[in-house]
C-alpha cells in the first residue's frame, strides 16, 4: 500500500487569482488596506483565520474569524458569478491517473473547506481518484499533523508508506510532524530552497518528474 497525499491550491490547482481577489475583498469589507498579492500567496496553505492572522497580526482572533467569513462570502459570490478559476496545473491530471492506475491510494490535505474542495475537484473532473479528503473544516491548520494522521487512517497506510506533496513550508512541516516523507513542488507559492530547508526530500519541477520519482 502506498499513499500519496496532495495539497490543493498551489500543488494540484492554480487558484491564486481567485484567492487574492477574495482576500482583497475581505480586507475591503473591514476598511483595512489589503496586503500585497505576494504576501497573500505566501499565506496560502494555512486555514483561513490563521492566514489572515499572518497577514494582519495587529488584529485580534475575533476580527480574524470575521474576516475569514467575509473571505468565504466573497469567494462564494465569485463562484456564483462564474469568476473563480482553479485549473489543474498542466500534466497534473495525467500524473494523478497514472499513480491511481499503478495502485497508489490518493488523498488531499488542504486549508480549503469541504465544500470548496469538493467543487474544485468536481470542476476539474478528478474527484474519482481520491480516497481520503482532509480539510480545514475538520482539522487544525497546517502544519499541525492532524490532516495527515487522518489521511493515513482512512488510506490504510503507515507513515512509512506515505508521502505528502505540497508547495509550501506548511506542507513540509506537517509531513515532518506526522513522520511522513515530504516532496515539494516548485510551481507553487514558496521557493524550492524554503521547501528543502523545511524537510522536503526533493523538489520536483513538473508533475511528470513527480510521477517519475514516485514510480522509481
Amino acid at each position: 500500500m502506498k499513499l500519496a497525499v496532495f495539497d490543493c491550491d498551489g500543488t494540484l490547482v492554480d487558484g491564486q487569482a481567485s484567492i487574492c481577489e477574495a482576500m482583497e475583498a475581505a480586507f475591503a469589507a473591514f476598511s483595512v488596506p489589503a496586503p500585497s498579492r505576494g504576501a497573500i500567496r505566501r499565506a496560502v496553505g494555512l486555514s483561513l483565520p490563521q492566514a489572515i492572522a499572518q497577514l494582519l497580526p495587529s488584529a485580534d482572533p475575533v476580527r480574524h474569524n470575521a474576516m475569514a467569513e467575509a473571505y468565504k462570502a466573497a469567494f462564494r459570490t465569485a463562484r456564483e458569478q462564474g469568476r473563480v478559476a482553479q485549473p489543474l496545473f498542466p500534466g497534473m491530471e495525467q500524473t494523478l491517473r497514472a499513480l491511481h492506475a499503478a495502485g497508489w491510494t490518493l488523498g488531499v490535505a488542504t486549508g480549503m473547506s469541504n465544500r470548496g474542495l469538493a467543487h474544485c475537484l468536481a470542476a476539474n473532473g478528478v474527484g474519482d481518484v481520491f480516497v481520503t479528503l482532509q480539510t480545514a473544516d475538520d482539522h487544525p491548520s497546517k502544519p499541525h499533523p492532524a490532516m495527515l494522521e487522518q489521511a493515513l487512517a482512512e488510506g490504510g497506510a503507515t507513515a512509512a508508506e506515505a508521502v505528502m506533496i505540497g508547495d509550501t513550508v506548511y506542507d513540509m512541516q506537517m509531513a515532518k510532524s506526522a513522520h511522513v516523507r515530504g516532496i515539494g513542488v516548485e510551481w507553487g507559492y514558496h521557493m524550492p530552497s524554503e521547501l528543502t530547508a523545511a524537510g522536503a526530500e526533493i523538489v520536483v519541477d513538473t508533475p511528470a518528474q513527480l510521477l517519475e520519482h514516485l514510480l522509481a
